[in-house]
């Protein structure tokens, strides 16, 4: 039998970048503080120490410089660090979705406007979205030193100042509210909800991540997890199956503002729930889309208000 050839992730999308293994020679030419926290793994692999948040952060950066072009990106300590990877396939997804309307084309320019909920200090799908495909953002948040890093990321890399506009969502309890004008047409909307129903679950879920990447970390009763994450980020009341419903039920007042409404979810069992919101509501059209990254299952559900011909008429 022949072996599996780990070098290719072949659960990420066809488009993904990061198919392959990391090439940490183009990435330290690139951003040379990476070289510090690169290492040979026991099967003499380069690699880097995934417990550790500066050296998970780092890599972050040298990716976004070699392959997004933003030269400048940084994040407050302990604010969640996005895995790129996993973030770029959502964004690929999107453009597949568009495309089906699209006579199969992926509409490409500023033209395509995204909404990003929950952006958090990284803005990391307004940047992708930007740099794979031209697409513009708003971007929201509850957080306001996140919005702030934001701009901040934003004034540092000229070529977003055009395509990513902020605004900060100023009551915790909505989702769409105070935030879609009547003048607004989004393409879609996109979201990673929160996905722990209080601060206790995240901590333990945090603890559980850590002693699976270093198993020296098992008796640590305060752990850092690696790709961080504020309370906002992490967790809220109800969960992930909470704020997705409230999406929902939110969404139906924005009903024609906007072709697709996506999330993700990262618990299948809300599925179930999620789909007998949709009903509810009278959502004309629902798809999942599964998606995978290394060991983790996760998918898109998307869901739009309008028919075929509505759909086939939206100028993309």
């Amino acid at each position: 039998m022949k072996a599996a050839d780990n070098s290719k992730k072949n659960n990420l999308h066809p488009r993904n970048l990061h198919r392959s293994r990391y090439d940490f020679e183009l990435l330290v030419s690139n951003c040379p503080e990476l070289k510090a926290f690169v290492s040979i793994n026991k099967y003499g692999i380069e690699t880097i120490d995934f417990s550790n948040p500066v050296a998970v952060k780092t890599l972050n950066k040298a990716l976004l410089q070699t392959y997004y072009d933003i030269q400048n990106w940084n994040i407050p300590k302990n604010y969640l660090c996005p895995p790129i990877p996993g973030r770029a396939d959502y964004i690929h997804y999107l453009a597949d979705l568009l495309a089906e309307t699209n006579n199969g084309n992926i509409p490409k320019g500023s033209s395509v406007l995204g909404l990003d909920i929950g952006t958090g200090a990284n803005c990391i799908y307004p940047i992708l979205g930007n740099a794979i495909y031209d697409w513009s953002f708003v971007a929201t948040d509850i957080d306001k030193k996140a919005i702030e890093n934001c701009a901040k990321i934003i004034e540092e890399n000229p070529k977003l100042i055009e395509a990513i506009s902020l605004q900060q969502q100023t009551e915790s309890r909505f989702i769409f509210k105070n935030i879609i004008t009547p003048e607004d047409r989004f393409t879609f909307t996109m979201c990673n909800p929160p996905f722990h129903a209080s601060a206790a679950e995240a901590n333990k879920s945090t603890s559980r991540k850590v002693s699976n990447l270093n198993p020296k970390e098992k008796k640590n009763t305060n752990p850092v997890l690696n790709f961080g994450g504020q309370n906002a980020e992490l967790w809220c009341n109800g969960g992930e199956i909470g704020f997705i419903t409230q999406m929902i039920y939110e969404s139906v007042k924005y009903a024609s503002q906007c072709l697709w409404f996506t999330t993700l979810v990262s618990k299948k069992e809300n599925l179930s729930s999620i789909y007998k919101t949709l009903k509810k509501v009278n959502a004309a059209e629902v798809k999942t889309i599964e998606m995978a990254q290394g060991q983790k299952n996760s998918r898109i559900v998307a869901w739009t208000f309008l028919n075929p011909s509505e759909q086939n008429t939206w100028k993309l």
